[in-house]
């Protein structure tokens, strides 16, 4: 996927665990390592909001468009 989570790098710019933000955000910290391995299919937007809240940062700081293939191929039901 062309979208990439910069989790890792906010954390420790921050000095903050990823138990710590699950803590403050109320998320599972196994949702969490997800995200922060680039795993997660979607993201809510509530989620989104707190964790840059928690980490006083914007989206574009936490996510990021890199050009490339896609993982997944179109659905090619879809293309009907």
């Amino acid at each position: 996927m062309a979208i990439r989570v910069r989790l890792d790098r906010l954390l420790l710019e921050r000095r903050m665990s990823l138990t710590e933000l699950a803590d403050r955000v109320g998320v599972t910290i196994a949702n969490l390592s997800i995200l922060k391995t680039g795993k997660a299919r979607a993201i809510r937007f509530s989620t989104l909001d707190a964790l840059c809240r928690e980490l006083d940062c914007q989206p574009g700081d936490l996510v990021a468009y890199e050009p490339g293939p896609p993982d997944d191929p179109v659905d090619d039901d879809l293309e009907e």
